[in-house]
């Protein structure tokens, strides 16, 4: 983003700096074709403020009056010398003058009432001697001995010049060069778009911020709608300005194509990065999925889908602590399958595997509460960890589970049921011998082998001072 930047500012450095040696070469053509003009003009003057040289013959009084470089150019449409009264008394395009009265033009009547204008440059103004043509006056006054006035020597300048001179420029599409006078009126406008010679530009928003402003460069738009680098040069010698004024479009031509190029390269980056860190991504997921997975394992029996004996010593920890700091109840249920070594001899490994996964789903379905934990401790052992739960509600867990455990139904002609069945051990932290976690389950263990030994299928409660009772 910083190279497009720094591009785009440079584009546009190079942009005016160009705007501006154009503009001073312009200048100086313009000037030193209006120095020409004018010592010509000079010359006239001197000619006709000279009474021997006005009364010689026509022919040769127009030789000295209008030297040749002027007659030679073909961007003269007249070399005039006008009397006091606006009458031409000498024509360079001819010996007899023509008979028209130009008194009432804008540049007699300056130098008429203004004696020290010196050179004057008057607005394009469509010419009576030449109809269809349009000028450029340029004039100085004549003056008698005794300094009144005594006439005015003109040289109307064909827009052609300019119009030409400006032709050779290639400023891009729809690029223009405009030549104004001072106070705004246009000269010329190349190429034209309409704009009439002598239309003033002031009140127009790009001319004002120029002249308020002195700001001579800046982007604008136009009065079409399109945006341009406007440059603005005003001459040193002459009360005329050059504005240069390429499209924004022109001048960020090469600006563009190389945005478009680094904008395609950095999106395709972007897209092979992105792609990348989308694969890393499934990776990396991949590989937690897989490291939880193996973390599960290490936490959860992989026969039953409890948690394993590992979890159990931390979870039941946890709890305890959990407990002795609250002053809640903690109670477990240490759950053994009833003679399920001889269901194995009988019915065979995998049935007996099938028969523990069933047990094990059964007592899970009877401990769901978000804090409960049930576990295998062992071959055919179970542990379920109550937190929050004294021995009367640990003791309706282990009637719950006796009866999920007998509508298994799963058939034993082992056991004295004729089916499967579980003794329970309850203990809880009411029993004022419980020291730590793993007291409470020796607690547990005693009652379940209390109530294998009293026939099985019972749930047998650890009492106080290990006294336990038992219900069937």
């Amino acid at each position: 983003m910083a190279i497009l930047v720094q591009a785009r500012s440079d584009a546009t450095l190079r942009a005016t700096e160009n705007a501006d040696n154009l503009a001073r070469v312009l200048e100086h053509d313009i000037t030193h074709t209006a120095e020409l003009t004018d010592l010509s003009i000079q010359a006239a003057v001197d000619g006709a403020e000279d009474a021997d040289v006005m009364q010689l013959p026509p022919r040769l009084r127009n030789e000295l009056l209008f030297d040749r470089s002027a007659t030679a150019s073909r961007y003269i449409g007249s070399f005039l010398c006008l009397d006091a009264h606006g009458k031409i008394i000498v024509d360079s395009s001819s010996t007899v003058p023509r008979s028209t009265n130009l008194a009432d033009r804008i540049w007699f009547t300056v130098h008429r009432d203004n004696p020290g204008v010196g050179l004057f440059v008057s607005r394009p103004l469509q010419s009576r001697l030449n109809p269809g043509e349009v000028d450029l006056m340029f004039s100085r006054r004549v003056n008698r001995p005794d300094g009144s006035f005594a006439g005015v020597v003109v040289a109307a300048f064909r827009l052609d010049y300019f119009k030409n001179l400006l032709s050779g420029v290639n400023l891009g599409p729809d690029g223009s060069i405009t030549l104004l006078q001072d106070d705004g009126h246009v000269i010329l406008r190349y190429p034209s778009d309409g704009t009439r010679p002598d239309e003033n530009f002031t009140g127009r928003k790009n001319f004002e911020r120029f002249r308020t402003t002195g700001v001579s460069s800046f982007f604008g738009v136009s009065k079409n709608g399109t945006e341009r680098l406007y440059s603005f040069r005003r001459f040193d010698k002459l009360k005329m300005i050059v504005v240069i004024a390429p499209t924004s479009r022109y001048v960020f031509a090469d600006w563009n194509s190389r945005a478009w190029y680094i904008g395609v390269v950095t999106a395709l980056l972007v897209l092979g990065l992105l792609s990348a860190a989308r694969l890393l991504s499934v990776e990396f997921q991949h590989r937690l999925e897989v490291e939880a997975r193996l973390r599960n394992m290490t936490r959860v029996d992989g026969l039953t889908g409890l948690s394993n004996r590992r979890n159990l010593d931390e979870r039941l920890l946890f709890e305890w602590q959990r407990a002795k700091r609250s002053g809640e109840p903690l109670a477990i249920l240490f759950v053994d399958i009833d003679r399920f070594k001889s269901y194995n001899d009988t019915y065979g490994h995998q049935a007996g595997d099938d028969a523990l996964t069933a047990v094990a789903q059964a007592i899970a379905k009877c401990s769901q509460r978000p804090g409960d934990i049930t576990a295998r401790f062992g071959g055919e052992e179970f542990v379920v960890v109550l937190p929050e739960t004294d021995s009367k509600g640990a003791t309706l867990i282990a009637t719950a589970i006796h009866a999920a455990v007998r509508a298994l139904s799963v058939a034993h002609t082992g056991s004295e049921h004729g089916m499967i069945t579980v003794s329970i051990g309850v203990a809880s932290t009411q029993a004022e011998d419980i020291a730590d976690a793993l007291a409470l389950i020796k607690a547990a263990d005693r009652a379940v082998y209390r109530a294998k030994a009293s026939g099985r299928n019972q749930t047998s409660v650890a009492g106080p001072h290990t006294d336990e009772v038992l219900i069937s």
